[in-house]
């Protein structure tokens, strides 16, 4: 394979995961904890977009619980996005280890 080609197929993949990166903020996964009672929502790009407490989550004698609850639904979120964005990035790439790309939380 000729050195422009290959020029030419990398700006193509660049440009490729520069759309997926984007398209990734727009995105968003779920994940909850306590049967509900904590929703997280966070966009494809690993940010936090927003938690929902049920009311009867919150009970002051036990704080600590509700706190759990929060860590667990946040930490799910956040290994749901990171499997979209695998696939997402993966898609482009071909399952290619693209270095540097971890960096960029994939």
């Amino acid at each position: 394979m000729d050195m422009q080609k290959m020029l030419k197929q990398a700006k193509k993949m660049q440009a490729q995961l520069a759309e997926v990166q984007d398209s990734l903020a727009e995105v968003t996964v779920d994940a909850t904890a306590g049967g509900g009672m904590v929703k997280a929502t966070m966009n494809g790009a690993g940010e936090l977009q927003s938690i929902t407490i049920d009311p009867q989550a919150v009970d002051p004698d036990d704080v600590e619980l509700l706190q759990d609850m929060i860590v667990a639904a946040v930490n799910e979120a956040s290994r749901n996005a990171q499997e979209l964005a695998n696939q997402r990035m993966s898609s482009v790439t071909n399952g290619l280890n693209i270095p540097g790309m971890s960096g960029l939380g994939f």
